[in-house]
């Protein structure tokens, strides 16, 4: 803002920093489909208000930051979600069958004056499978039947048949490295550590919007403050002038520039009155949530804007953005994602080389079957080994007598694979496109750094500068004023001198609200804003 902008008018002055407010995502009262502002009272009394209270209750009532929590919930669900195909699943099958199928041989076994034997079963069959972390998968599988049958031919009826298996199938090429359950889990933690970031980013926005917010409130009041003794000033003036004419000593036609300047000071007034409404309305619409009372009330921020400048070590600075900033994190998150993804799709490409192993063990008793003929010229006897009940052929199960072991490997080769291929090549881009993101983005917090320490510096050295002209237009103005009522000055002159004095006074709290400003964004940039102002984030 220049200087000229503050010596015309305090709302030319203040109105850019609004418009800038609201370029970084604040919602200016003018653009609300709201009936306008009413200009505050210079006598109204405010509630006391501060810093760390607009924080506070902005932390507490955001949307974006609960926006951001949720967020966070749900990437936390995704992470569970993606772990859980690693949970053991377990499977039982009951089940009651009875047969009686057409046989097309002189052999049927059907009894006498039927056409087919009639087989009934009833069982369960139950299986425990389990993700391995290598890619692979074991199951453990039982089952157990009871089989009746009139079928002339069956030894056994009842026949209890049981069954105890183990299988392990355990990838050698694709899906060894890494497999879709892997990948879903990397890339559930990548977005959980990317919302997390989020949010904390989130977080720092809404305390560098609340601060910046704050600071212009308390400058347009203090630019009220400054209007209001200008006000005086010119009808200080207005009266000696006046004096002056009724003893003689000027013309009535000198009383005209000094009722001028009056009247267009206080419409300077009226306006940096609306200003400052339009400011509060600002920092409203940070910290309060739905309660009308709380939003008629005028907010009265009680920190002071002074402050001394400090020196900025860059170098330092800049380190500890590259390290802190969420939006890099975020960024490596992502790139991270992006890398699980590119390794599993190259993974797909390689043909599919399963190891598998297997072993089973098997029981079978039961009783003669009454309906039974045999085949003449064999034995129609039931071996002692198979005569028993359920809990016979259980126990064949741990003696092993039958058992079936195998070992096979097994080869799936795509011809051409071009998907596969495809979905590599896109994954690897995408792997490529995101480490070039989170090369960008440091290069630009390095530039956001130099260019926050830059205003923090020209802001503090102009903080100095500011006070001197301001002591300098106090001294003017008071010599001026000791000009006029000797007589030695006019009306003209004094009246530039109380405009100048304005102006630096103006442009004193313009120089320390932008040195304010400056430093929280270089708090910001840094990415230490949220430690400096001890805010954890749970």
């Amino acid at each position: 803002m220049s200087r000229i902008g503050f010596r015309r008018s305090i709302a030319h002055a203040v109105l850019p920093w609004l418009l800038s407010a609201a370029a970084a995502g604040l919602a200016v009262a003018a653009d609300r489909p709201a009936a306008p502002p009413q200009p505050l009272s210079t006598e109204e009394v405010g509630r006391p208000l501060t810093l760390e209270d607009a924080i506070a209750g902005a932390l507490a009532k955001n949307e974006g930051i609960l926006i951001e929590r949720t967020s966070v919930d749900s990437a936390d669900a995704s992470v569970e979600g993606a772990k859980g195909a690693y949970d053991p699943l377990l499977a039982v099958d009951l089940g009651w069958r009875s047969m009686t199928l057409p046989v097309n041989s002189a052999f049927s076994g059907a009894p006498e004056g039927e056409l087919a034997p009639t087989d009934r079963n009833a069982g369960a069959t139950a299986s425990l499978e389990q993700l391995l972390p290598t890619g692979g998968r074991v199951a453990v599988s039982a089952d157990s039947f009871r089989d009746t049958t009139d079928d002339a031919f069956a030894l056994l009826s009842p026949a209890y048949q049981t069954r105890l298996g183990l299988e392990l199938r355990q990838p050698l090429l694709r899906d060894r490295a890494i497999d879709a359950a892997r990948v879903a889990v990397r890339v559930a933690a990548a977005d959980r550590e990317e919302a997390g970031e989020s949010l904390q980013r989130e977080v720092a926005d809404t305390v560098a919007a609340v601060e910046r917010a704050y600071w212009l409130v308390v400058a347009t009041r203090r630019a009220i403050g400054v209007q209001e003794d200008a006000v005086d000033l010119a009808s200080q003036q207005l009266e000696e002038t006046d004096a002056r004419i009724e003893s003689g000593a000027a013309p009535e036609t000198e009383a005209a520039q000094p009722r001028a300047e009056l009247e267009r000071r206080r419409g300077d007034l009226l306006a940096t009155l609306e200003v400052a409404s339009r400011a509060e309305n600002v920092l409203k619409e940070l910290i309060l949530g739905d309660d009308p009372a709380a939003w008629a009330e005028r907010l009265e921020p009680v920190d002071e804007i002074a402050i001394e400048p400090e020196t900025v070590d860059i170098a330092e600075s800049m380190d500890r953005a590259l390290e802190s900033r969420p939006e890099i994190q975020a960024a490596e998150a992502f790139a991270k994602r992006r890398r699980a993804e590119a390794a599993f799709a190259r993974n797909q490409v390689q043909p599919a080389l399963d190891l598998v192993l297997g072993y089973d063990r098997f029981g079978l008793a039961g009783t003669a079957n009454p309906e039974g003929s045999g085949i003449p010229g064999l034995p129609g006897e039931v071996p002692p080994e198979l005569d028993g009940g359920y809990s016979d052929a259980l126990g064949q199960l741990g003696e092993g007598d039958f058992d079936d072991a195998r070992i096979a490997l097994q080869l799936a080769v795509p011809i051409g694979n071009r998907t596969a291929r495809a979905a590599a090549r896109v994954a690897d881009n995408a792997e490529v496109q995101a480490e070039a993101e989170v090369r960008r983005l440091r290069k630009a917090i390095r530039a956001e750094v130099l260019d926050a320490a830059a205003a923090t510096a020209t802001a503090g050295a102009r903080i100095d500068a500011a006070r001197a002209s301001r002591e300098a237009a106090e001294v003017q103005l008071a010599a001026e004023t000791e000009r006029f009522q000797a007589g030695l000055s006019t009306n003209f002159l004094v009246l530039t001198r109380q405009n100048d004095l304005a102006a630096a006074r103006l442009d004193e709290i313009e120089a320390l609200t932008d040195y304010r400003i400056a430093l929280t964004a270089m708090s910001r940039a840094t990415g230490s804003l949220l430690d400096e102002r001890r805010i954890v984030i749970d």
